[in-house]
C-alpha cells in the first residue's frame, strides 16, 4: 500500500506516533514553525488527519487540505472536529468509543470517593506529620448516596453500574427517557440536581449541552452536593462553579476537565473540597494502546477500501 500522508495535529501517545510513522507518511504538525507555510507546501499530500480532544480538525484546517479523506480522532469526543464541513465534503470521521469506557467510569467513581473522603487532603495530613497531633477530620461516605448522571450513554451507563455496586440509587437526565431502564428519569438537569447528592457529567459536548450545568443547577445541587465532571469543561459554567465552591453553595467538586485547558482557575487550588485531574480519565497504558490501535486500524481500513471499525461519518 502506498504510504499515505497523515497529519498528526499535536503530541499524543508515543506508541500511536510510532505506529503511524511505521505505516504512513507522517507529518507532525506541532513541529512546524510556520503552519500556514507548511499547509501551502504540503496540504495536497495530506489524506488523513489524526487529532484528539485538544486539537482536532476545524473548518480552517479542513479547508487547507484539498485531498483530505478521513479524520480519525484519538478520543471519543468529537467537539474539536467540524462535522458539518466533513459531511459537506464527504470526509470520513472515526473516533475511539468503548475502549476507554471503563477507565473513564472508574475515574468518575474515584473522583467521587476522593472528594467525599478527602483522600488527597488526608494524604497530605499524614505526609506533613500532623497525625501525631491528632486524628484527621471526619469525612462523608459515598455508599448509598443519591447519584444523578447527566448523559446515560456508554460511559454514563458504566458509571451507573459501578455506583449501584456501592448501593447508590441512580437517576439520570438525557435528551429523552431511555427504554428498558429502571433508573429514575428527570426531564431537566435542575430537577436531577435537586434530587441528587452527587451529580456526574457524562454526556457528549454539543451546542445543546454546552454550559448545561448553570448557576441554577448548582444551587439545586445544594451545599452538601458534589459535582463530578469527566465530560468536557464547557459542560459547566466554570465561573459559576468557582463562585459556588468559594461561597459554599455546593459541597465540593471532582474535575478532570476545564473550560480552557490546560488553564485551570487558580481559585480552585486552595480548596480542600476540590479534586483536580489533568484530563486524564482515560490515560492508562492499556486504554491508550487500544485507542492508538483503533486509530491506526481505522486509517488502514479506509485506505484499503474496507469498512471502518468505528465510523461517525
Amino acid at each position: 500500500m502506498e504510504k499515505m500522508g497523515v497529519l498528526m495535529t499535536c503530541p499524543m501517545f508515543s506508541y500511536l506516533e510510532e505506529q503511524l510513522n511505521k505505516r504512513f507518511n507522517l507529518f507532525r504538525f506541532w513541529l512546524t514553525p510556520n503552519k500556514a507555510e507548511f499547509l501551502t507546501q504540503n496540504g495536497d499530500s495530506v489524506r488523513a488527519v489524526v487529532g484528539n480532544a485538544f486539537f482536532g480538525a476545524d473548518s480552517e484546517l479542513i479547508g487547507a487540505l484539498p485531498n483530505l479523506e478521513i479524520v480519525s480522532t484519538y478520543s471519543v469526543g468529537l467537539d474539536k472536529i467540524d462535522l458539518g464541513k466533513c459531511k459537506e465534503r464527504g470526509i470520513r470521521v472515526t473516533n475511539t468509543p468503548d475502549v476507554l469506557t471503563d477507565d473513564v467510569a472508574d475515574t468518575a467513581i474515584g473522583l467521587a470517593l476522593t472528594t467525599l473522603r478527602k483522600i488527597c487532603v488526608a494524604d497530605g495530613f499524614v505526609r506533613r506529620g500532623l497525625w501525631k497531633n491528632g486524628d484527621f477530620e471526619l469525612t462523608t461516605k459515598f455508599s448509598g448516596k443519591l447519584v444523578g448522571i447527566i448523559g446515560l450513554g456508554r460511559i454514563g451507563s458504566a458509571i451507573a453500574k459501578r455506583a449501584e455496586a456501592f448501593g447508590c440509587p441512580i437517576s439520570y437526565h438525557s435528551r429523552s427517557k431511555k427504554p428498558n431502564i429502571n433508573y429514575k428519569y428527570y426531564s431537566t438537569v435542575v430537577d436531577l440536581a435537586a434530587n441528587s447528592e452527587i451529580l456526574i457529567v457524562a454526556c457528549a459536548l454539543t451546542e445543546e449541552t454546552r454550559h448545561i450545568v448553570t448557576r441554577k443547577v448548582l444551587d439545586a445541587l445544594g451545599p452538601k452536593g458534589i459535582l463530578i465532571n469527566i465530560g468536557r469543561g464547557a459542560h459547566v459554567d466554570e465561573s459559576e462553579l468557582v463562585a459556588a465552591l468559594i461561597e459554599g453553595r455546593i459541597g465540593g467538586a471532582g474535575l478532570d476537565v476545564y473550560q480552557t485547558e490546560p488553564e485551570v482557575p487558580e481559585q480552585l487550588f486552595g480548596l480542600e473540597n476540590v479534586v483536580l485531574l489533568s484530563h486524564a480519565a482515560s490515560d492508562t497504558v492499556e486504554t491508550c494502546t487500544a485507542m492508538a490501535d483503533l486509530v491506526a486500524a481505522n486509517l488502514e481500513a479506509h485506505f484499503l477500501h474496507k469498512p471502518l471499525l468505528t465510523p461517525v461519518l
